[in-house]
C-alpha cells in the first residue's frame, strides 16, 4: 500500500489530484495538507510516507524553505514539488535543493503517474521538453540551501521579516516574543548563514524568493 501527502493550499487542486492519483495507484492512502505547518506536523505523526507532493507557495513554507527544511529534517523522503509554473531558473533550484522531481500542473494523470513511479523507483524526474534545459545549480546555491536548512522555523520567519524591512520591535509584535528574543534570533541568523549585517542577510533571503511564479496557483 502507498501513501501519499498532497501539501497545497487550493483545495480543487488538492481533490484533482487525489481522484488522479487515486485512479493510477490500487491501494493507495492520501493524506492531505493546506499549510506548511500542517504539513510538518503530518510528517512527524506519519512514519510511512512514500512520497510528499509539495507546493512551494503554500502559506509558511516561504517559497524554497519549506523544501530545504523538509529535505534537511526528512533526507530519505521523495519530494516531487507540483507546481502551475514552467520556469527553467525555478526548476533548477528546485531540483537542487532536493527535489526528485518537478510535475507542472498542467500535466496529464498519465504524465503523474509516469513521474511518481520513477520517483518511487528512486530515480528523478522532469518533463521531457524541459529536462535537457534545466540547468545543475552552482556550488554556492547548493551551499546556501545547507546553511539555510539550519535555520529554525522562527528563525526563517524573522529573516523573512529582515526581508520586508521590518524593524526588530516591528518583528516582536509580528511574532509575539520580545525584542530580546528578536535579537538573538538575528545574531543565530547571521551566524548560521555566515554572514556579518542585515543587509546580507536579506541578500541571502532574496535569492529563495520565487517571484517567476509568484502570481502561479
Amino acid at each position: 500500500m502507498n501513501q501519499f501527502l498532497i501539501a497545497d493550499d487550493h483545495p480543487l487542486f488538492r481533490a484533482a489530484l487525489k481522484g488522479a492519483l487515486q485512479n493510477q495507484f490500487d491501494s493507495l492512502t492520501v493524506f492531505e495538507a493546506d499549510t506548511f505547518d500542517s504539513t510538518l506536523s503530518i510528517l512527524s505523526q506519519q512514519d510511512d510516507l512514500d512520497l510528499l507532493l509539495l507546493d512551494l507557495h503554500m502559506p509558511g513554507s516561504g517559497d524554497l524553505y519549506g523544501l530545504i527544511r523538509v529535505r534537511e529534517d526528512y533526507p530519505s523522503l521523495p519530494i516531487v514539488v507540483v507546481s502551475g509554473s514552467e520556469d527553467l531558473s525555478v526548476i533548477s533550484k528546485v531540483m537542487a535543493y532536493g527535489a526528485m522531481g518537478f510535475i507542472p500542473k498542467s500535466s496529464s494523470p498519465q504524465e503523474i503517474s509516469q513521474a511518481i513511479d520513477s520517483v518511487l523507483e528512486g530515480d528523478n524526474w522532469l518533463p521531457e521538453n524541459i529536462k535537457d534545459q534545466v540547468a545543475n545549480t552552482e556550488h554556492e546555491d547548493k551551499e546556501l540551501a545547507q546553511q539555510v536548512a539550519s535555520l529554525t522555523p522562527q528563525q526563517f520567519k524573522v529573516l523573512q521579516y529582515l526581508h520586508e524591512g521590518l524593524l526588530n520591535k516591528q518583528i516582536a509584535f509580528e511574532l509575539h516574543i520580545s525584542e530580546a528574543t528578536v535579537k538573538a534570533h538575528i545574531t543565530a541568523i547571521f551566524r548560521k548563514l555566515g554572514v556579518y549585517n542585515r543587509t546580507q542577510a536579506v541578500l541571502i533571503a532574496s535569492k529563495l524568493q520565487l517571484e517567476p511564479i509568484e502570481s502561479q496557483a
